[in-house]
């Protein structure tokens, strides 16, 4: 179907005022830029319970964690805890980036949501990201009681690179025996740094997130481009996904990195892991975080966070 009305006039007026892409800017610029654009589109966040800001120690020197808490549960019980990862190519971001997000996630599904400032690149390439958001992992699982939640009910999700992250994340907590994850929200994941697909091949309107976007994210994060092969880097080329904790994968029609998202789901589906795929139609890549902008981007979130009330309930 046509580029959603909403998503057409965003696009239209990025183009009429000649806001340049990110990848022509400088990297210092392309962050300041990246989050004023997503503050912009998100519309006036949420109020949680509480936000708090902590450190943890990670491989690279200490890392910056925000956890948001929900109203305590009518039950009494510890709430169940979501990590989730901020996307921008690992090159952008950081828990600011995805905090209008968290927040409505953490009031949707009654859960705390931690988010972690890793390490971007190309600063820090690979494998700094994958490092620091496992540390998390590790910090969350083993502080859970002393913070008074339920680390027992834990689930990962980002979008875009935090949804690769996540979705190697995942890999990781099962290949190294833990901390055990209830589910994994993967919203347009980058899954494959080879990829050339359709979806790849279209997308290339300059007013919108498209293929030279792809491409200089992650020439900014693999300093060796071999690095590709790896699951870590690129986990639709893992040799086994089996054993992985369920899954739920959102896509977006106007996205270069649509098919590789989707085919993610279906090898997922084929290694027996329960997988729940949906596409937004007319939505372009970023549409998630555009909850004051995009009616879509509230839909997806509500999704998101019904999918994730199941799995840890």
């Amino acid at each position: 179907m046509p580029l959603h009305p909403q998503a057409q006039a965003l696009r239209d007026r990025r183009a009429n005022a000649g806001t340049p892409p990110l990848y022509d800017l400088t990297v210092a610029e392309a962050r300041a830029a990246d989050l004023a654009d997503i503050r912009a589109a998100a519309g006036t966040p949420e109020p949680v319970e509480a936000v708090e800001e902590h450190l943890l120690p990670g491989p690279g020197g200490e890392l910056a964690l925000r956890l948001y808490r929900p109203a305590p549960p009518a039950d009494g019980r510890r709430p169940a805890v979501l990590l989730y990862l901020f996307g921008g190519g690992w090159t952008l971001g950081s828990p600011d980036t995805s905090d209008a997000i968290c927040r409505a996630l953490t009031n949707a599904v009654g859960c705390a949501t931690a988010s972690v400032g890793y390490r971007l690149a190309p600063e820090h390439p690979f494998p700094a990201a994958v490092q620091d958001c496992a540390a998390a992992a590790d910090w969350l699982a083993a502080r859970g009681a002393e913070l008074g939640l339920d680390t027992e009910r834990l689930a990962v999700a980002g979008d875009s690179a935090g949804g690769n992250l996540a979705a190697v994340l995942a890999l990781l907590a099962r290949d190294r025996g833990g901390p055990a994850l209830r589910h994994q929200l993967l919203v347009y994941p980058n899954t494959d740094a080879r990829a050339d697909t359709p979806s790849m091949r279209e997308h290339d309107d300059p007013a919108l997130f498209n293929r030279r976007s792809v491409a200089w994210y992650w020439g900014n994060y693999l300093a060796d481009p071999a690095d590709g092969e790896h699951p870590h880097v690129s986990p639709l080329r893992a040799e086994d996904l089996t054993g992985l904790p369920p899954a739920t994968v959102v896509t977006a029609e106007y996205d270069p990195l649509r098919d590789e998202g989707e085919s993610y789901a279906e090898a997922l589906r084929a290694a027996g892991v329960p997988v729940e795929l949906r596409r937004w139609e007319g939505m372009p890549h970023g549409f998630f975080a555009m909850t004051g902008t995009l009616d879509g981007a509230a839909e997806a979130q509500a999704y998101a966070a019904g999918r994730l009330r199941e799995a840890l309930a």
